[in-house]
This record gives C-alpha cells, sequence and structure tokens, in this order.
C-alpha cells in the first residue's frame, strides 16, 4: 500500500512511477540515445578532416584549434540562441550545438594520435611503396586509434550529458522528464531520468572501451609480451610482424 502512494507522497524513489511511466521513460531514452549517437558521428565526420588540416602545419593548427576552443567555451544557452534563427526548435538545433561542442575534444585526439605516430614507421611503409593516403588509412590511423578513440570515448560521455540541455527546446531526451519535473519538483522522476542519463553514458563509455579492444588487437599482445618479457629477464618485440599494416619494428636490445 504504501508503495502505491509513493506517488502522493512524493518519493525519491517509487516503483509505481516506473511501472506507470514506462513508455515515457522509454521514449526518453530513445530519443536521448538517437541524438547523442548522430551528434558524434556527425562529430566525428568534421572532426577528422579538421585534424588533418591542423597536421600540415602551424598557420592551419592555430585557427582550427583556436575555433574549436572558442566554441566549445559558449555557454549552452547562447550556442542555441545563435543557431535559432537557422534552425528553429527543431533535433537539428540540438544536433549541430552538440556537434560544434564535441569538435574540440576530436581534432585534439586525433591530432595527438596522427602526431604520435613513430616516424620510422612512416619510413618503412614510404619504403614499401605506401602513397600518403594509403600510409594515412594503413599505417598512421591504426597506430593512432587509441588516442583517436580515447577522445571519442570522453566526446561520447560529455555529449549524453549535454544533450539534456535540449530540453530548452524540448529536444533533451531524459532532460525533458528533468525539466518537466523541476517546477513541482517530482522527486520520483528526476531521479529516474539522472540515473538513466548516468547509466548512459557508463554504457556508452564501456561499448567504446570494447570496441577499441577489438580494433586494437595488438595493444593487448604488448602488455602480455612486456609482461613475459619482464618476468623472463628479456625484453621481446611487443609489435612483431602483426603489428598495423605488419610494418618490421625497429630492433632492440636483448638484455640477458
Amino acid at each position: 500500500m504504501a508503495e502505491q502512494n509513493c506517488l502522493v507522497t512524493n518519493d525519491w524513489i517509487c516503483g509505481e512511477y516506473l511501472r506507470s511511466r514506462s513508455q515515457e521513460l522509454t521514449d526518453a531514452t530513445v530519443q536521448h540515445i538517437g541524438i547523442t549517437v548522430v551528434s558524434v558521428l556527425i562529430g566525428l565526420a568534421v572532426a577528422f578532416p579538421l585534424a588533418l588540416l591542423a597536421r600540415r602545419g602551424r598557420r592551419f593548427a592555430g585557427p582550427v584549434l583556436g575555433l574549436t576552443t572558442v566554441l566549445y567555451t559558449v555557454p549552452s544557452l547562447a550556442m542555441f540562441s545563435l543557431l535559432l534563427p537557422v534552425f528553429g526548435l527543431s533535433a537539428a538545433l540540438v544536433v549541430t550545438g552538440l556537434v560544434l561542442y564535441s569538435l574540440t575534444i576530436l581534432v585534439r585526439n586525433i591530432l595527438a594520435g596522427l602526431e604520435a605516430v613513430p616516424e620510422e614507421a612512416r619510413d618503412a611503409a614510404r619504403g614499401m611503396g605506401y602513397g600518403p593516403g594509403r600510409l594515412l588509412w594503413e599505417v598512421e590511423l591504426p597506430l593512432a586509434l587509441p588516442a583517436v578513440m580515447a577522445g571519442l570515448r570522453i566526446a561520447t560521455v560529455s555529449t549524453v550529458a549535454l544533450t539534456t540541455v535540449g530540453s530548452l527546446v524540448g529536444k533533451g531526451g531524459l532532460g525533458n522528464l528533468i525539466e518537466d519535473a523541476l517546477p513541482s519538483f517530482f522527486k520520483a522522476q528526476v531521479l529516474a531520468a539522472s540515473v538513466l542519463c548516468v547509466l548512459l553514458a557508463m554504457a556508452a563509455d564501456l561499448l567504446l572501451l570494447g570496441f577499441q579492444r577489438l580494433l586494437t588487437p595488438w595493444t593487448r599482445i604488448s602488455g602480455t609480451s612486456r609482461t613475459a618479457g619482464t618476468a623472463g629477464g628479456r625484453r621481446t618485440d611487443p609489435d612483431g610482424p602483426g603489428g598495423p599494416a605488419g610494418l618490421p619494428a625497429p630492433a632492440k636490445v636483448e638484455a640477458g
């Protein structure tokens, strides 16, 4: 009986709310996931060419990194207000704002990953006849994947949180429920929507981490090889012939 009256007593934890509003929670969660996924994918598609442009030299890196950093500092309310005349009260308004916010994280991580590629790997690939395009896709990007995926994970978790701000225009997924519940301080709805946001962020991060491990199996082999090499008093080449693009690794001096 007490559980049935938790809506009347406005309890934080209310099973009756979850049962009676399950469809509302499901719809808001689906909208939240959709906006997040679309925003991150578009952000990644825009950030990649910007990172390649920034890599060409300081005269490009300065404006690209500076612009993306400035965009990230714009408050969400001001950002949506600036975009409102162009997109109106639509999901495109929220997605565009989230894409702009994601650029500073994605561009910097993609650029950092590409710049961290060993010059020896590039020289070896060129010696094997790799052109610029093949060098990028088959050598540099695979080696840069850990940094790129780290940036993607941060951008995704950040976007899950920022999507709630879309409730300002009625396109905020779970943020809509939080905003609707605040005027009357509907505790069960505030808590349920907030917890779902946290769970979405955690699930997205774990999913991308698993995807990263699937795409970069040599990082797991590297860790195992280093452990085995240390235990045996001898260091071995962690990447070996199975590294990205099958490139030969630099020779290492063995101890012992």
